[in-house]
């Protein structure tokens, strides 16, 4: 495995590591259990960029350095400074728009499967930002964490959308509302995240790496195909499906894998 960081500050943010088909994305400032500043989301969407443009990278791992997976915000992002205007400096608004939102939709319109690793502790943006990817494991000391209540806010970075989705309406107001930790074994029983590994960056990896070597486009047409299936009727659904169906069956990868299944081998598949 080979790192090289995103960007060339003394610290960077966002460290980047590829193996084969598989890149891992480590956020980088533990000392703050990887809370975002503007600066990590900048260095996050150009390691995102990277991976995309190359064409070798099939899946994609993020995780946390040190103890934390993300705490969410930085609240040093903010300026509470009392004085003129501070409603207006200390709004969250701004920085979710131009910084938050960005992330989580770059995040769930990537060109390849994303699988998080959660080490540690996943709160506020932080959980959101795990459950943005396509599948989330996570280690047993691992939790999640709806903080926003506790400071005033309702969930963001897209928290709202995925916790109901994930979980359905009764506990994901409860998560939201109390502010409650919720621990990895529980999210697992509650369908929150796919599993709980003991060293969840090995396990998200060995996952990415098998995800890699499957039909790239159909696991992408797959993830919009099962999210956008929520605000459809059934009739719309079928539609959406027969559509996507026919992009698929003109790709490499369709004609490889039913050849490969007459032919009674193994496919190779190239993402194409």
């Amino acid at each position: 495995m080979t790192e090289t960081p995103s960007h060339t500050a003394a610290e960077p943010a966002v460290l980047y590591a590829s193996q084969g088909a598989v890149v891992v994305l480590t956020l980088n400032r533990p000392q703050a259990l990887n809370s975002f500043t503007r600066q990590m989301h900048h260095d996050l969407w150009a390691a995102l960029d990277r991976a995309e443009a190359d064409r070798q990278i099939r899946a994609l791992v993020i995780t946390g350095a040190g103890r934390g997976f993300c705490a969410g915000a930085d609240l040093a992002e903010f300026d509470f400074e009392p004085g003129p205007n501070r409603v207006e400096r200390a709004d969250p608004g701004p920085l979710i728009d131009q910084a938050f939102n960005p992330t989580a939709r770059r995040l769930m319109n990537l060109r390849m499967p994303t699988v998080a690793a959660v080490n540690g502790v996943a709160a506020g943006a932080g959980a959101s930002l795990a459950l943005s990817c396509d599948i989330a494991l996570a280690a047993p000391g691992a939790s999640f964490i709806q903080a926003f209540s506790r400071i005033g806010l309702v969930p963001d970075a897209g928290g709202s959308w995925l916790l109901v989705q994930k979980l359905g309406l009764a506990r994901a107001l409860a998560l939201a509302m109390t502010g409650d930790k919720l621990p990895a074994a529980q999210a697992k029983e509650w369908g929150m995240i796919w599993d709980v590994a003991d060293d969840p960056l090995a396990a998200a990896t060995a996952l990415a790496q098998r995800l890699a070597g499957l039909p790239t486009q159909a696991l992408v047409a797959t993830r919009h195909l099962l999210r956008e299936g929520t605000t459809r009727t059934l009739h719309q659904q079928l539609d959406a499906e027969r559509d996507l169906q026919s992009a698929m069956g003109r790709t490499h990868d369709y004609l490889e894998g039913v050849t490969a299944f007459l032919e009674k081998r193994p496919a190779v598949f190239r993402g194409e």
